[in-house]
């Protein structure tokens, strides 16, 4: 967990988008008639545009099977991630304490941080803060606006605190987010705490076994970008 590195900085006013043509980082990109098939690729393009808020529904997640408990606002802050901010990694966290007493922290306002998830040692996912908006969880103001945190329950200095159903549940969560924004499963976009510049913290600590990890994230990458094969029909 993190003291809170911020300044207040006011949401991008407003925007618009033409019938005919989407402004993404400045560049015009027509939209003929039949140029996009599917509306879901039409709606992707939409909401990289800087300026367009995405709709926010009261108690959503952003990774399925997840609980929602809101952190304090005073703990993040609101934005329009990824138009207004290029998301570009994952950092990860280990509570020092347990996985209640890191949602209790997260809802005080005194706190000062909070991580977007939380992983408990049995693989529950809880969501605290929306990957839209910037969570105060690295200690420095341009990790937080890039990055999506995720705590784990334990401690750095106890082995059998990481267990297996923390890392894979981990793991499906990070690949969600690494499909998400096109982040690269590699040790320079999925980083430990330790390795913010700034910080002082240690986590996720000697224990976490990187090569683990980053192996299941690929693994659940590729398993979801695999096709299912369609079941033969029965003459």
């Amino acid at each position: 967990m993190e003291e809170r590195v911020e300044e207040t900085r006011p949401p991008g006013s407003g925007g618009g988008i033409g019938r005919r043509s989407l402004f993404i980082g400045g560049a015009a990109v027509a939209v003929g008639a039949g140029a996009w098939a599917a509306h879901d690729q039409l709606s992707r393009l939409w909401w990289q545009v800087p300026g367009v808020e995405k709709p926010r529904v009261e108690g959503a997640v952003d990774f399925q099977g997840a609980r929602w408990v809101a952190a304090s606002s005073a703990n993040w802050r609101r934005a329009d991630r990824p138009g207004d901010y290029a998301v570009d990694m994952v950092i990860v966290h280990v509570t020092q304490g347990s996985y209640a007493s890191a949602v209790r922290v997260f809802q005080d306002p005194g706190h000062g941080a909070a991580a977007h998830y939380i992983v408990s040692q049995e693989g529950e996912v809880t969501q605290m803060i929306r990957e839209l908006d910037v969570a105060y969880h690295a200690g420095n103001r341009d990790y937080n606006e890039r990055s999506v945190g995720i705590e784990h329950e334990g401690f750095v200095d106890r082995p059998e605190d990481l267990t297996d159903a923390m890392y894979e549940a981990s793991a499906l969560l990070t690949a969600g987010i690494c499909r998400r924004y096109d982040i690269p499963v590699d040790r320079e976009h999925i980083i430990g705490h330790v390795e913010v510049p700034g910080t002082d913290h240690t986590d996720p600590g000697p224990h976490w076994d990187w090569d683990r990890y980053l192996t299941l994230v690929r693994n659940a990458v590729t398993a979801t970008l695999t096709p299912t094969p369609t079941p033969s029909e029965t003459p």
